[in-house]
């Protein structure tokens, strides 16, 4: 996967953070997801179909063997969740 850096940087202005997940040679490029991605795939209750609903709404280039690939769409998967991953939150009872 080649791309642009003046496309990464347009992408990084519009989404924050950027993510590369590579596999066997192939690579794709995701963004952290926001709430309307989180709702607009919570109404999938397949969690494969979540997964590759959620993989699709974050993509913004890559191999797309990836998405056609099962071997390479699972293991894509898995490290998704650093992708998705939130920051803590503190609670103090006052």
């Amino acid at each position: 996967m080649k791309i642009e850096q003046k496309k990464i940087d347009e992408w990084k202005a519009k989404h924050g953070d950027l993510y590369q997940i590579s596999v066997e040679g192939k690579s794709c490029l995701l963004r952290r997801p926001t709430r309307k991605d989180i709702s607009y795939a919570s109404v999938v209750r397949d969690p494969m179909q979540l997964s590759e609903t959620m993989l699709n709404q974050l993509w913004l280039d890559g191999d797309r063997e990836i998405l056609e690939q099962d071997d390479l769409f699972l293991a894509v998967v898995a490290k998704m969740e650093e992708v998705m991953k939130i920051k803590e939150a503190e609670i103090k009872k006052i």
